[in-house]
């Protein structure tokens, strides 16, 4: 059975639980291919003999959370055109996005957008065969959460 497509509008906020980062904001990108996150610090180490990719997500200034820092074996390498049509080589990651109350699998390049409006780009590859963009509208996908959360509360206090 064909599950429809989700409308997905030019910005909305997004949980990547395994992470344990919730509502960050994200740019709907179409021109871009992979998704992208913004990271600082990022190094590779070693443990046990294998090579181990760290690095730091996000900021203060664009969550009310601090800096954290990751660590993962499960990584690779990747020759991508960023938005200025440059090739530069970038590690990818693997993580879940939580969004419309449901989870998708789906690769990040690593990558310092601090001088960025959004932290998070969520490129074709995220997109396709799941979302349609509507690029008139934003937050459609945190707009129902908060609405569920909403309700969720009435339910409780009743």
């Amino acid at each position: 059975m064909k599950q429809e497509k989700l409308v997905i509008g030019r910005v909305d906020c997004i949980d990547l639980p395994e992470m344990n980062v919730e509502n960050v904001l994200a740019k709907v990108d179409t021109g871009a291919y992979t998704s992208s996150i913004h990271c600082s610090e990022i190094h590779l180490s070693e443990r046990d003999g294998r090579p181990l990719l760290c690095f730091h997500i996000l900021d203060e200034r664009h969550t009310d959370l601090e800096t954290r820092e990751f660590q993962t074996e499960k990584f690779e390498q990747k020759v991508i055109k960023n938005s200025f049509g440059q090739s530069e080589e970038r590690y990818i990651i693997t993580t879940v996005v939580r969004i419309f109350d449901r989870e998708f699998e789906t690769a990040f390049s690593l990558s310092n957008r601090a001088d960025m409006r959004y932290p998070i780009l969520l490129g074709r590859k995220f997109l396709n065969k799941q979302f349609v963009v509507d690029t008139a509208r934003k937050n459609v996908s945190y707009k129902r959460k908060l609405k569920a959360a909403e309700r969720s509360r009435a339910k409780a206090n009743r």
